[in-house]
């Protein structure tokens, strides 16, 4: 029998799912591109200001219908800062205590707006201890572990139901290339791949998802070769997506195509497109967008027109310690300057 809390809890986050718009479809305009529109979600509208707002909502319900939260339960989430963000916004919705377990490395900005809402971090040395210590903490505290990286592919309704990809083709409806040639998506969880992928078969669309892979993540070689056992010595140095081991949310037979991106390419792009929107855009986003740069260059070269759309996953605001910081780029990513020359070429 469901508690009264429980109740009150997914009462809660409903009523805050309403209270919420849609996030923006910016369209760019790149005259490079004669007939090729391109598209950028901006999740960064968020309440949370990232797209991991909607996972973090649909992780809370799953675990709440579940049986898995209950009232005082601590909740406990192995993140690298966004996931876990947005998480300590609902965790303090709901008056539950929250840990976040992540790697020392994490933005400053993103400790302090989990500290904001109420989270507190637990620091680990390497993005490999993050799953250990967060089952550790579910021991020590019987409390509850979301586990993003199992549980992102299942807790969000694939079929519709707003989610990401119908508010993406409802948004679309009006637009010259109303059904996109592609969709771009990086993977951190793979929960949002998972989702956009059932969906494009689902709703019988010709769009081919193409998924965008940093270096140092083991995603791509999985999904070429479907070894589960394979494992990355470091960590992605582009914060929030890669992973250093195949995670169970990662639906390879899903995706049509992947795509390798330097580290220095995203960074560069990431500047780029602050030079076209105006505004600062978070390094995953740059790997996205190097991506629609390389398939729209494909479609040019073959004469074809249509949409690409992929995802502004969060704000460069996040990043200005790191990211954003000329010296942390140049001893930790190296010299961007040739990517942003080929991106310059690219769009001519």
């Amino acid at each position: 029998m469901t508690s009264n809390w429980v109740n009150h809890a997914i009462s809660e986050i409903n009523a805050d799912y309403q209270r919420s718009a849609d996030t923006h479809l910016i369209r760019l305009a790149l005259p490079g591109f004669p007939g090729i529109q391109l598209y950028l979600k901006d999740e960064s509208t968020h309440p949370t200001g990232s797209l991991k707002h909607r996972l973090a909502r649909s992780l809370f319900l799953y675990g709440l219908c579940n049986g898995w939260i209950k009232e005082g339960t601590t909740i406990i989430e192995a993140s690298s800062g966004s996931t876990a963000v947005s998480e300590a916004y609902f965790a303090r919705l709901l008056g539950l205590p929250f840990i976040a377990v992540m790697p020392a490395c994490t933005a400053k900005r993103k400790v302090e707006q989990i500290e904001f809402y109420g989270g507190r971090c637990h620091f680990v040395e390497s993005a490999c201890e993050i799953y250990a210590a967060s089952e550790m903490l579910e021991r020590e505290l019987n409390g509850h572990y979301m586990d993003q990286f199992t549980y992102a592919e299942r807790a969000t309704d694939w079929r519709g139901n707003n989610n990401i990809a119908d508010s993406i083709f409802r948004q679309m409806e009006h637009e010259p290339h109303p059904v996109p040639e592609y969709v771009v998506m990086s993977a951190g969880t793979g929960g949002t791949s998972a989702t956009i992928g059932r969906y494009l078969r689902y709703q019988g669309y010709p769009t081919k998802l193409t998924v965008v892979d940093p270096q140092n993540s083991v995603f791509m070689d999985y999904w070429q070769n479907r070894d589960c056992s394979l494992r990355s010595a470091v960590g992605s140095k582009i914060e929030g997506i890669g992973r250093p081991r195949c995670e169970p949310s990662f639906i390879p037979d899903v995706i049509d195509d992947m795509m390798r991106v330097p580290d220095a390419a995203s960074i560069a792009t990431m500047q780029w497109l602050e030079t076209i929107l105006g505004r600062k855009v978070g390094a995953s986003t740059g790997t996205n967008m190097w991506g629609v740069l390389q398939l729209a260059a494909r479609m040019r070269d073959e004469g074809r027109t249509g949409s690409i759309v992929t995802l502004l996953c969060d704000s460069g605001e996040r990043y200005l310690e790191t990211y954003y910081n000329a010296e942390w780029v140049k001893a930790n990513i190296g010299d961007v300057a040739p990517w942003r020359a080929e991106i310059l070429d690219l769009i001519k």
